[in-house]
């Protein structure tokens, strides 16, 4: 059983602000002054008011599918809850020539007003009012998906700070309800990933490989579920993926032994032969994160796509006919149903093969000479 007494050492302060700060966060979020408007990340519901959005009346405009799904499996400045409520975020932005600026998003009331020289262009994002200006901006905001994220990370504190704490109070028995469900995954990534692909030294890897499971593996789990504090679309962020990978790729090479570089840069092949094995060799190591970030990003988003994709097709046979749409919503509702649970087992299995394939490279880099002789 895997002693968890260590993760609680000198964290009591760290908890307390973690906790603070989203207390804090969230106080402010929802103590602004200003009137909470509909949320530019368009939810099925919000995409059929898309009109009124527009300055049109409701209903006027039809909903358009695929503006709906590429609104939602995008970022936004505001966290669309119901109808025509949203939870405004923090917009902090730095100018040089205003310096570091702060204000709720409910300033720019879903894009139809400018506030402190910024607005929110149609891709939602930030820019000048004045479209003449050219100073770079720096937006550093609390975006739908930063802040999904840190909920994750929360989440993820409160359960293995609890793990930790009852391990160290019930030390030699088994665990008991929620935590009896995460230690067999603790196991199964040591037993069957970290020992089976870094070998002796797999200890050392076991917080980074667990880290980056649970994290990818929540944000999944979090994404699928439809109302707050879900629906954010974190792992289907290109820039989230490309961090993860950029944190595999510097662990690697970091960490990597003189026999790892003697493979790449001096092969066991004649020397006439270097000119072709070196340079493909380089480019597998840049190659191997880029595919782990295009992976998780392409899989988690083309499964956000599949089911609105689904879901949109009530509305898309109602416009046709209202007899059509009635006829076709068990069946979208069916297949949206069904790609939902395939959803939650593709949420765990782009963890795993993200950590899987994590540790392969981990175990790549720190191979002995006898190991990679006897292979």
């Amino acid at each position: 059983m895997p002693d968890f007494s260590r993760l609680v050492a000198n964290l009591r302060i760290s908890k307390i602000l973690v906790v603070l700060g989203f207390c804090a966060f969230f106080s402010l979020s929802a103590g602004s002054k200003d009137p909470v408007s509909a949320s530019t990340d368009t939810k099925i519901e919000a995409a059929v008011d898309h009109g009124e959005k527009h300055g049109g009346t409701h209903g006027e405009e039809k909903m358009d599918p695929g503006k709906m799904i590429l609104d939602h499996i995008s970022d936004a400045h505001d966290w669309h809850l119901w109808g025509h409520t949203s939870l405004p975020l923090p917009v902090i932005v730095y100018t040089k020539s205003k310096g570091l600026t702060f204000f709720m998003s409910s300033k720019f009331e879903h894009g139809t007003a400018a506030y402190q020289g910024f607005k929110l262009n149609e891709k939602n994002k930030l820019v000048w009012e004045d479209e003449k200006q050219t100073e770079a901006i720096y937006d550093l905001s609390i975006t739908k998906n930063v802040a999904a994220m840190l909920i994750a990370v929360l989440v993820l504190l409160l359960i293995m700070i609890g793990m930790a704490r009852t391990y160290k109070a019930r030390q030699g028995k088994a665990p008991r309800g929620f935590h009896n469900l995460i230690e067999p995954l603790i196991l199964f990534l040591r037993d069957d990933v970290a020992k089976s692909s870094i070998g002796p030294r797999y200890e050392s890897f076991m917080p980074l490989l667990l880290t980056i499971f649970f994290f990818i593996f929540t944000n999944n789990i979090f994404g699928l579920i439809p109302i707050f504090p879900g629906g954010a679309n974190v792992t289907g962020n290109i820039a989230i993926t490309m961090v993860l990978a950029l944190v595999v790729f510097l662990t690697v090479n970091l960490i990597a032994n003189k026999y790892y570089w003697k493979h790449i840069f001096m092969p066991d092949v004649p020397v006439a032969m270097y000119l072709i094995i070196i340079p493909i060799e380089i480019l597998g190591v840049v190659l191997r994160p880029f595919v782990l970030m295009l992976r998780l990003f392409a899989n988690i988003t083309a499964g956000h796509i599949i089911i609105l994709g689904f879901f949109s097709l009530i509305f898309i046979f109602g416009a046709m006919s209202p007899v059509a749409g009635y006829a076709v919503s068990p069946v979208s509702v069916a297949f949206t149903l069904f790609m939902s649970l395939l959803e939650m087992l593709v949420a765990f299995l782009q963890a795993f093969v993200f950590t899987l394939l994590t540790a392969i490279y981990i175990g790549m880099a720190i191979e002995e000479h006898h190991h990679a002789e006897h292979h």
